[in-house]
Protein backbone atom coordinates (compact mmCIF):
# COMPACT_ATOMS: atom_id res chain seq x y z
CA UNK A 1 0.00 0.00 0.00
CA UNK A 2 1.38 3.46 -0.84
CA UNK A 3 2.45 5.51 2.19
CA UNK A 4 -0.06 8.24 1.30
CA UNK A 5 -2.88 5.69 1.56
CA UNK A 6 -1.54 4.39 4.88
CA UNK A 7 -1.46 7.92 6.26
CA UNK A 8 -5.02 8.55 5.12
CA UNK A 9 -6.31 5.29 6.59
CA UNK A 10 -4.71 5.87 9.97
CA UNK A 11 -5.76 9.50 10.31
CA UNK A 12 -9.33 8.86 9.18
CA UNK A 13 -9.65 6.05 11.73
CA UNK A 14 -8.11 8.04 14.57
CA UNK A 15 -9.77 11.44 14.09
CA UNK A 16 -12.65 11.29 11.55
CA UNK A 17 -11.45 14.64 10.20
CA UNK A 18 -13.64 17.16 8.45
CA UNK A 19 -10.67 18.01 6.22
CA UNK A 20 -7.69 15.86 5.32
CA UNK A 21 -5.15 16.67 2.63
CA UNK A 22 -2.05 14.57 2.16
CA UNK A 23 0.46 15.86 -0.36
CA UNK A 24 3.45 13.83 -1.44
CA UNK A 25 6.22 16.42 -1.82
CA UNK A 26 9.00 13.88 -2.38
CA UNK A 27 9.65 15.08 -5.93
CA UNK A 28 10.69 18.45 -4.51
CA UNK A 29 13.45 16.74 -2.52
CA UNK A 30 14.85 14.38 -5.15
CA UNK A 31 18.59 14.00 -4.66
CA UNK A 32 18.57 15.74 -1.28
CA UNK A 33 19.28 14.26 2.11
CA UNK A 34 16.53 11.90 3.14
CA UNK A 35 15.53 11.03 -0.43
CA UNK A 36 15.61 7.24 -0.49
CA UNK A 37 14.58 6.98 -4.13
CA UNK A 38 11.12 5.54 -3.41
CA UNK A 39 9.26 8.73 -4.18
CA UNK A 40 7.64 8.45 -0.74
CA UNK A 41 10.01 10.32 1.56
CA UNK A 42 8.40 13.73 2.18
CA UNK A 43 4.74 14.48 2.95
CA UNK A 44 2.65 17.51 3.93
CA UNK A 45 -0.53 16.86 5.91
CA UNK A 46 -3.37 19.33 6.49
CA UNK A 47 -5.92 18.00 8.95
CA UNK A 48 -8.93 19.56 10.65
CA UNK A 49 -10.92 17.58 13.19
CA UNK A 50 -13.25 18.27 16.08
CA UNK A 51 -11.10 15.91 18.14
CA UNK A 52 -8.40 18.62 18.26
CA UNK A 53 -10.67 21.34 19.67
CA UNK A 54 -9.67 20.95 23.31
CA UNK A 55 -6.02 20.01 22.67
CA UNK A 56 -3.00 22.24 22.86
CA UNK A 57 -0.81 22.57 19.79
CA UNK A 58 1.72 20.14 21.24
CA UNK A 59 -1.00 17.63 22.15
CA UNK A 60 -2.37 17.79 18.60
CA UNK A 61 1.03 17.05 17.13
CA UNK A 62 1.60 14.21 19.57
CA UNK A 63 -1.80 12.73 18.74
CA UNK A 64 -1.15 12.81 15.00
CA UNK A 65 2.36 11.40 15.40
CA UNK A 66 0.93 8.66 17.60
CA UNK A 67 -1.70 7.78 15.01
CA UNK A 68 0.94 7.63 12.29
CA UNK A 69 3.01 5.19 14.34
CA UNK A 70 5.80 3.51 12.39
CA UNK A 71 5.23 5.72 9.35
CA UNK A 72 7.23 8.33 11.27
CA UNK A 73 10.32 6.15 10.99
CA UNK A 74 9.75 5.08 7.38
CA UNK A 75 9.65 8.54 5.82
CA UNK A 76 12.15 11.36 6.11
CA UNK A 77 9.81 14.31 6.69
CA UNK A 78 6.20 14.97 7.56
CA UNK A 79 5.04 18.59 7.70
CA UNK A 80 1.86 19.08 9.75
CA UNK A 81 -0.83 21.75 9.59
CA UNK A 82 -3.26 20.75 12.32
CA UNK A 83 -6.43 22.55 13.32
Amino acid sequence: MPVKDEIETRLMAAFAPQQLEIVNESHQHAGHSGDDGTGESHFRIVIRAKAFAEMSRVARHRAVQGALGDINTRVHAIALDIG
